[in-house]
């Protein structure tokens, strides 16, 4: 699995996430009533238990004589090296630790539990036998030892040295990323523009036009709210911003203030507001009477609060269109992790961040670490304690380890709107004293999704096709979820699906759904091309003289620690 399938692999909806970041996902690993439920469906079973205990007590007599075939999977990364199945002492090892592992994951299906205490015990027996695996011990695992053997035991120091770091500071899990060969405004963010309003809340960066014409309709961009922004303007020839000034769109962003224990009451009002302000500058600096408006995952969810805002106040005339990508509104099944999430959770972790007036966000990188730990906890246990390695150099991880807070009013609505899925009820949310109402969007929306997006499955966000009330076009990327952002025309393996109608159920939309190669960012163009008006003489100078340009991009809110 590269780099990219590490991040990729992080899953779970955005309430489970937020809830586990307040309380720390460990509390996970410690039995509950899930546990003690799987030890009485087990005891139920006596003559199951026993069947499975002597199953697995006659595989380890098969491997105690060498006549055992059990065998790790090819593409198990861990168990790589041939020593594993030359070596007659680690190949026993590994099968008895193979042999034990399937037998206890049977037991778990074996126990005739509920869906929710399945997911419940599953997730600890698999995070427990990741943490047990062979290849996590020092000079057991082969790699290990040559890399001491040749380097006279340095790499076991090194690797001393650099576990040490990372448990002295957030997140405590091994370092993923080697980011001292980039620099945001540099090689990152680094395409060219300037704040052209900060306010408490937010700075707007307006980009330097590249084309001599622009369409007369500016994009504006709300970006998440538990990272930086510069996701959507990663490096150069990897950036979205880039790419959509070259294809003559006037492109403005937000760039989000990384908040502190002062600005704990800042919530959906707030952003929302925000939201709204930055369209009235946008509209002020282009003289343009609509703005085409895009969010990206919890932005997503804020730019479609501001639709149906502005849907609930009579002036949806205001936008030009809707761009959601990687965005679920529609929470219901959301991920098998929500299963780990309920009320009594939630408000714990709700107090928690109401107590410090945020949500840290390096607590934020320690859930996701710890939701797929193969990958993303004893795959650098080994290369950078093991054999004292530095981990690699990747633009996407580099952008994942620079976290940002989230306001404790923000975390409590984004967590409640997750549990109770308000938005997908007309009404049933307030935001600026505004019932909101997503079937009164009655602009055309672009929705995208990723194939392999784990942390917001294209599932659910295929079903935001039946919650606004326009005509909306779904796109699936083959990509994952970080991918589907950073996703240049090039990539001979990219591709996506479309199809002419939205059925209710996604499985019918993707039957039908035809593929094209390439990226969905040039499917985006050509559909904002139909909707942001003629052609204009690019702006000269950016900004407008009552909002003039005040730092260049990136500004200064991305540099906020």
């Amino acid at each position: 699995m590269s780099s990219l399938d590490d991040v990729e692999a992080q899953a779970a909806p955005l309430d489970a996430l937020l809830v586990d970041a307040a309380l720390g996902p460990l509390r996970r690993f410690a039995p509950d009533a899930s546990t003690l439920k799987w030890g009485l469906g087990l005891a139920r079973r006596p003559r199951t238990l026993t069947r499975r205990l002597g199953q697995l007590g006659a595989e380890l007599t098969k491997i105690t004589t060498g006549s055992s075939t059990v065998a790790a999977e090819r593409r198990d990364r861990r168990f790589a090296d041939p020593a594993w199945t030359e070596n007659p002492l680690l190949r026993r090892l590994l099968q008895v630790y193979l042999a034990s592992g399937r037998t206890v994951e049977q037991l778990v299906e074996d126990a005739g539990l509920g869906s929710r205490d399945e997911t419940r015990t599953r997730f600890l027996v698999e995070n427990l036998l990741q943490a047990l695996a062979p290849s996590n011990v020092p000079l057991i695992n082969p790699a290990s030892a040559k890399s001491a053997i040749d380097s006279g035991g340095l790499s076991l120091v090194r690797g001393a040295g650099q576990l040490a770091r990372d448990l002295a500071s957030a997140p405590r899990v091994p370092e993923m990323v080697d980011g001292s060969g980039f620099e945001v405004g540099v090689n990152i963010a680094a395409t060219p523009g300037a704040v052209v309003l900060r306010t408490e809340v937010f700075e707007l960066i307006q980009y330097t036009p590249t084309t001599k014409r622009v369409s007369e309709t500016p994009v504006l961009i709300v970006p998440p709210t538990i990272n930086k922004y510069y996701a959507i303007d990663l490096a150069p020839g990897r950036s979205l911003v880039e790419y959509s000034v070259a294809q003559g769109r006037q492109m403005f962003v937000m760039s989000w203030r990384n908040p502190d224990g002062r600005h704990a009451r800042w919530n959906f009002d707030t952003y929302v507001g925000a939201v709204l302000e930055a369209m009235s500058a946008v509209e002020r600096i282009t003289g343009s009477t609509e703005t085409m408006l895009g969010g990206i995952c919890s932005g997503g969810i804020l730019a479609s609060i501001t639709a149906g805002y502005l849907a609930a106040t009579d002036r949806l005339d205001r936008l030009a269109g809707l761009c959601l990508a990687v965005t679920v509104i529609d929470n219901e099944s959301a991920g098998a992790v929500s299963a780990l999430t309920d009320r009594r959770l939630a408000n714990a972790a709700k107090a928690v961040s109401k107590r410090k007036g945020y949500l840290d966000g390096r607590s934020l990188a320690e859930v996701f670490a710890w939701l797929r730990p193969g990958d993303l906890v004893w795959n650098y246990w080994v290369n950078n304690y093991l054999l004292g390695k530095r981990p690699p150099a990747f633009d996407i991880l580099f952008w994942n380890s620079d976290t940002t807070r989230m306001a404790a009013g923000l975390h409590a609505d984004f967590v409640d709107l997750g549990l109770d899925n308000t938005l997908t009820t007309p009404g049933a949310l307030t935001v600026l004293g505004q019932p909101i109402d997503l079937q009164a969007v009655t602009i055309d929306a672009y929705v995208v999704a990723g194939s392999t997006d784990h942390i917001t499955p294209w599932e659910n966000c295929y079903r935001t096709t039946g919650l606004l009330g326009g005509d909306v076009r779904f796109v699936l990327s083959s990509s994952g979820h970080i991918a589907a952002l950073v996703n240049p025309p090039g990539n001979p393996k990219a591709s996506y699906r479309t199809g002419t109608t939205n059925p209710p159920d996604p499985a019918s939309w993707l039957a039908d759904a035809d593929t094209h190669q390439g990226t969905w960012w040039t499917d985006v163009s050509g559909w904002l091309d139909q909707r942001c008006g003629r052609q204009v003489v690019a702006p000269k100078q950016l900004g407008a003289p009552d909002l003039p340009p005040l730092a260049d991009a990136p500004g200064t809110y991305v540099y906020d620690n």
